[in-house]
């Protein structure tokens, strides 16, 4: 095993005075651990110079502020591991690549988590002590040992050992003090009678005990792994290169320095009368594009609220309130792990206390998906940044009083984002943050634009255009009284104001209970900002229509018959496959036939001899998606994706259903197949056009 060394004081002060020639001597001298530990991140030649490299010019920018709170080893380990980690998110070499040396337990440790190796590699491989390797980590020292032990049970399982752990988990947490032999003797009586007893322990024990062997043999032969000669001369001479440009980039910057100088006092004396500085400045400053929008509009500004709860940073950046909601921009830390944690809705872990002081209950708050693809929210992987939709202010100013109790961890690798996922699923932190976040009310400007048009012989009217701060509001009427058919959901895919393109919110669309006329359905589509456009056209670019057709049809049932039996209904023939009378009654109905098929699913009922339905009816539905070519698609498929298909339309071929009586368990025994109507999908090659002059 590596030894630390130690280093006193006045060698600390050498090493200042001399600077970063003296930091390269002493990575010289302590390479070969240094090899070992940055070996088992990156096994790649090329790769350890880089990191030798940026480890001795991290190293050097923070000597300044090395205070000797900890040892100058422990100092320059955690910024050799962290930059290990930089290196390692980048390289994303696999194990069997590696050139050398191929030892099994190399391969295993690289299977664990990556909190685990760390612990394992500062302890058995690098030497230090438990609590110097949980200040690297910044973790307790319990979390520490708990991370020793989890990570040796894990490589238990990767050598080859039993997978299934018969130990008693009440001893487990003193495995490693009783084989370090730093066990209180009290306790260490009482562990080995408990172990005399117990054979599951000792099976446990003895191959726990292996591993950490394992562990020390690989560290007592680990100048096996052979340090290049050359590895530190690399490194020099990129340093003399650097210290090169970096001396003729300082004499560059003295010869513009002057005019640089005139130019910015220029620019801000511009920039106060125009607005032009505080575009650029928040272009230079604020990495969250939409937010930055917001404050380069002047709609907003910077709050930098914090609050740290449980090891988790929650920063509260900005607020923007219109009359359409409070949209609060936040950045979530994650200090103890590499994990991504994000702000659900309200009521869910996300409280305002003075709600009903300063907020309306005009609108629910949307819901906002995670953006996993944005380059800011994948740079660090503790680090999110994201937004969460609140009520809009009932005042045109106030302080929110936020109360958060849980966040929920992200999940990266699953296949399910940016789709949906089972919040009962999710894994959550609880904690207790709290802000008071001043906000002021931004003002919402309205348009009447009195257009109707027909889509698929219905009338559709657009009667409002709303152009809030946070977002676009289009509100249409549809006509509800056309006796054979009617539009259940238009989807308009974006507008476009003074020549603005701005895209349909995918959750932003609802059916609004207007009073006004009884033979109109009103509705409302949310869109992404225009920042204040006041609109002289307005186009508006329909997507598709769900449509549903009256087409009654009574199809008589008898159990006593064979099935299947089939049926004519909207130029198609469908399948009765089953209809058994039991406990439950079951029905299957199909129609695998999609081409030229009028209908995508059907609107029915099941009636008993007295007219009656089921008093439940539970059954699952099978399909198939095809898209405007025809071309079917597999569901299951791990690689569909419903967004990359073009025009989407999904057809049900089979319908499975169970039918139950609620009362004294009374069997049900269907008389009659009650169609009343079915769906189909329309796309639209459609944009309306309208004038406000």
């Amino acid at each position: 095993m590596i030894v630390p060394a130690k280093i006193d004081s006045n060698s600390i002060t050498r090493i200042k005075e001399k600077g970063i020639e003296a930091i390269v001597d002493w990575f010289d001298q302590h390479k070969q651990s240094f090899y070992t530990l940055g070996w088992f991140y990156l096994g790649n030649q090329q790769q350890m110079g880089e990191l030798f490299y940026r480890s001795i010019m991290k190293a050097n920018k923070e000597l300044p502020r090395f205070k000797g709170e900890t040892s100058f080893e422990t100092w320059v380990t955690s910024i050799f591991i962290h930059t290990c980690r930089q290196l390692y998110d980048h390289s994303r070499f696999q194990a069997a690549e590696r050139g050398e040396p191929s030892l099994d337990l190399f391969k295993a440790l690289d299977q664990l988590k990556v909190d685990q190796k760390e612990a394992m590699l500062l302890t058995y491989i690098k030497g230090i002590s438990k609590e110097e390797a949980a200040q690297i980590l910044q973790v307790s020292v319990e979390k520490m040992k708990d991370l020793l032990f989890t990570g040796i049970q894990s490589l238990k399982k990767q050598l080859g050992y039993e997978a299934t752990f018969n130990g008693c988990k009440e001893y487990h947490k003193d495995y490693i003090d009783y084989l370090e032999r730093t066990m209180e003797r009290p306790k260490k009586v009482d562990f080995e009678i408990h172990i005399y007893h117990c054979q599951n322990c000792q099976e446990d024990l003895a191959a726990f005990q292996d591993v950490m062997l394992t562990l020390s043999n690989l560290a007592e032969n680990i100048d096996a792994l052979h340090v290049p000669s050359d590895l530190l001369v690399n490194v020099k001479d990129r340093l003399a290169e650097e210290e090169q440009r970096r001396r003729l980039k300082n004499k560059k910057r003295n010869r513009i320095g002057l005019i640089f100088t005139g130019a910015i006092i220029l620019l801000i004396s511009i920039g106060f009368f125009t607005g032009t500085f505080r575009s650029l400045y928040y272009t230079w400053t604020e990495e969250d594009e939409e937010l930055r929008a917001f404050l380069q509009h002047d709609l907003g500004e910077r709050l930098n609220l914090e609050a740290e709860s449980n090891g988790l940073k929650i920063k509260i950046k900005s607020a923007i309130a219109d009359d359409v909601q409070t949209l609060v921009f936040y950045e979530i830390e994650d200090k103890k792990e590499e994990n991504q944690y994000m702000m659900m809705n309200n009521d869910d872990g996300v409280l305002v206390e003075n709600e009903s002081e300063i907020m309306g209950a005009v609108t629910y708050p949307k819901y906002y998906l995670p953006d996993l693809k944005s380059k800011r929210n994948n740079e660090r992987k503790n680090v999110y940044q994201g937004k969460i939709s609140l009520p809009p202010l009932s005042k045109d100013d106030g302080t929110i009083k936020l109360r958060i109790t849980k966040l929920y961890k992200l999940i990266r690798d699953s296949s399910d984002w940016p789709g949906f996922v089972l919040r009962d699923t999710m894994e959550y932190e609880s904690g207790e943050w709290n802000f008071k976040i001043p906000v002021k009310k931004q003002p919402s400007h309205e348009y009447a634009l009195d257009k109707e048009t027909e889509v698929e012989g219905i009338q559709v009217r657009f009667d409002k255009l709303i152009i809030a701060p946070t977002s676009t509001i289009l509100l249409y009427a549809i006509h509800d009284k056309q006796p054979e058919k009617r539009i259940d959901v238009l989807n308009i895919d974006k507008i476009e104001v003074n020549n603005k393109k701005v895209k349909a919110d995918m959750f932003g669309s609802s059916f609004l209970d207007s009073q006004e006329d009884e033979n109109w359905n009103t509705f409302q589509t949310q869109f992404d900002p225009v920042f204040g456009e006041k609109p002289v056209e307005v186009n508006i670019d329909l997507n598709s229509a769900h449509l549903t057709f009256e087409d009654p049809k009574t199809i008589e049932l008898d159990a006593s018959k064979k099935y299947p039996q089939t049926f004519q209904y909207a130029g198609s023939t469908i399948s009765i496959d089953k209809l058994e009378v039991g406990q439950p009654t079951k029905i299957v109905i199909s129609n695998h036939e999609i081409k030229n098929r009028a209908y995508e699913s059907l609107q029915f009922r099941i009636l008993d001899k007295d007219e009656n339905e089921p008093s439940s009816m539970e059954g699952n539905a099978e399909g198939v998606v095809v898209d405007k070519n025809g071309v079917e698609y597999d569901t299951n498929d791990s690689s569909f994706s419903y967004e990359k298909i073009e025009q989407p339309r999904y057809f049900v071929t089979v319908q499975s259903m169970e039918l139950h009586h609620d009362d004294n368990g009374k069997t049900v025994i269907p008389k009659k197949l009650e169609i009343d109507g079915y769906q189909t999908t329309k796309y639209l090659d459609k944009v309306v056009k309208i004038s406000l002059n």
